[in-house]
């Protein structure tokens, strides 16, 4: 009879149990698998194959059990020579201990009474597959043999299978794959062609990783623009500083000062960065509207119209003070609400004379931070709005260069439920920007509160740690190959460590994410010091 974890009983005491283990393997089962992790016992020298089980039971084409003889970890890869295919790629989806300790033998313990306890490890290995002929990823289509040997997977093979390349020419390096020293590098064509998004609780490194991320483009003189709603991105100019840990990902410290430029709406908050700036001459009455709150357009659109039409005529450039002046002096009887939403559009100080060029907000091979902090919600989403507007339509027609666009905070400016100003540019990039070589990349600590037309269209996805029922929901409902094992593993993911599919690799992979070479301007404030360091 086949083990099956989730069903089968933990009593091992009975003959039948031990009659499905073959002969030769009973003796190394009863003492359990080696207590040794050190790197020497876990692989040997470079090229030897490790032995960690052996198949037992009834196997078949998409999932086999093997009985643990040496230390095995749940998503480790394992290899198995197939006797049609040669050796197959498999990942471990769970692990289980099993005893003879019943409840009686815990009664006897409690009592003083020794009670001999025996113990195996089985474990549930999954058909990752075999690359055939035509390098094509292909499952088997008849079973491993039973009593086949079963050997931890060497890097070289992972690679192959996976579809794993190091030090390409348009990768984007984020990290190592989780137990093995094999760069995971994406594919920045297919990040760019095809969205990105990256989910997380709150404090599960999400900015950490897109800053990774964001200087990998900057490597490659990719165009960038950063929506930043909290100004976590500016200290990328700056050379962080690497602690030292247990894996060596080989890199080192360096700010991006000569690649970004920053322009934030209030400078005086800001002080580094550039006023951001519009001018109203080239908006119609419909844009300018859009810029407002107002809800009912045809109500005011005509009036609005009138007003600017006027201006046109008398000026060459005008002000929001110029487009009240004139609906007051027109003294229509329902301009009140208008002139009071154009008086709060006034308040924020983003229009002028001379606004802000698009040659100088995006320029090629450089990173332009959008730096919001300060500025109130509902202007940022009219900001955002406006800035996504022009570089979509402007990227249309070939007047920028292609380029990715960043989104902090994703939940506030693309939601789920209702709308809010930029939500039909962003739901537009994601479905059509691709075309035009204008890709999108989503931050959110809220994958459920993100518009599912937008999420649906990144293609690559990175996942830390998340919690919440309804945003792991709405995570495994977006990513393709995405197995049961990994969606309970998103739960319990170190700080640091991600899912990764997309991006050119062709299956979820678990990576441990590089460190920053920049300086990270997410981290969280302490409120009481630690005296200690």
């Amino acid at each position: 009879m086949p083990l099956n974890p989730s069903t089968d009983q933990m009593d091992l005491s009975t003959a039948e149990s031990e009659d499905e283990l073959p002969e030769s393997i009973k003796e190394t089962v009863e003492t359990g698998p080696s207590k040794n992790h050190s790197k020497e016992a876990r692989g040997g020298r470079r090229g030897a194959l490790e032995s960690v089980g052996i198949i037992y039971g009834n196997v078949g084409t998409l999932r086999f059990n093997i009985v643990v003889t040496s230390p095995l970890e749940k998503m480790e890869f394992v290899q198995v020579k197939h006797k049609i295919h040669g050796f197959v790629l498999g990942q471990v989806s769970e692990i289980e201990r099993r005893t003879n300790l019943t409840t009686d033998g815990v009664k006897s313990m409690k009592h003083g009474t020794p009670v001999e306890i025996e113990e195996k490890e089985i474990a549930t290995v999954t058909v990752v597959g075999y690359r055939d002929d035509r390098n094509l990823l292909q499952v088997p289509r008849t079973p491993l043999l039973a009593g086949e040997e079963v050997f931890r997977a060497q890097e070289e093979l992972i690679k192959d299978i996976v579809g794993i390349r190091e030090h390409m020419d348009t990768g984007a390096y984020i990290g190592l794959l989780s137990g093995h020293d094999v760069r995971v590098e994406l594919d920045i064509n297919l990040l760019v062609q095809k969205h990105v998004c990256i989910l997380s609780k709150t404090g599960g490194g999400k900015s950490y990783c897109s800053g990774a991320l964001v200087e990998e483009l900057m490597k490659q003189k990719v165009t960038v623009c950063i929506i930043d709603p909290h100004g976590e991105y500016t200290t990328m100019r700056k050379k962080g500083s690497i602690k030292k840990t247990h894996r060596d990902f080989h890199v080192k410290p360096r700010g991006y000062g000569d690649k970004v430029v920053e322009f934030a709406t209030d400078t005086s908050l800001n002080k580094q960065a550039r006023p951001l700036k519009f001018t109203l001459h080239n908006l119609d009455a419909r844009e300018i509207l859009g810029l407002t709150n107002t809800k009912n357009v045809r109500s005011y659109l005509t009036m609005l119209r009138r007003a600017v039409d006027t201006l046109r005529e008398t000026k060459e450039n005008f002000s929001i003070n110029d487009i009240i002046a004139v609906l007051e002096a027109n003294n229509e009887q329902s301009s009140g609400a208008l002139i009071t939403e154009l008086e709060y559009l006034n308040e924020i100080e983003v229009f002028a004379e001379q606004g802000t060029k698009i040659d100088e907000l995006i320029q090629k091979g450089k990173t332009t931070i959008i730096n919001l902090r300060g500025t109130p919600p509902d202007m940022q989403e009219l900001i955002v709005n406006r800035i996504g507007t022009a570089l979509f339509e402007l990227r249309k027609v070939g007047k920028i260069p292609p380029m990715m666009l960043v989104v902090e905070e994703a939940h506030n400016f693309c939601p789920q439920q209702g709308q809010v100003a930029c939500s039909k540019v962003f739901r537009t990039i994601a479905s059509e920007g691709r075309k035009f070589g204008l890709g999108l990349l989503v931050i959110s600590q809220r994958p459920a509160k993100v518009d599912k037309n937008v999420l649906s269209q990144c293609n690559t996805q990175i996942i830390l740690k998340v919690n919440n029922p309804n945003d792991l929901k709405a995570i495994a409902a977006s990513i393709e190959g995405l197995t049961e094992g990994m969606e309970e593993e998103i739960q319990r993911l170190p700080i640091g460590t991600a899912i990764v599919t997309g991006g050119g690799v062709s299956m979820p992979l678990f990576v441990d994410i590089r460190p920053r070479e920049s300086q990270h301007g997410g981290e969280s404030v302490e409120i009481v010091p630690n005296r200690r360091m």
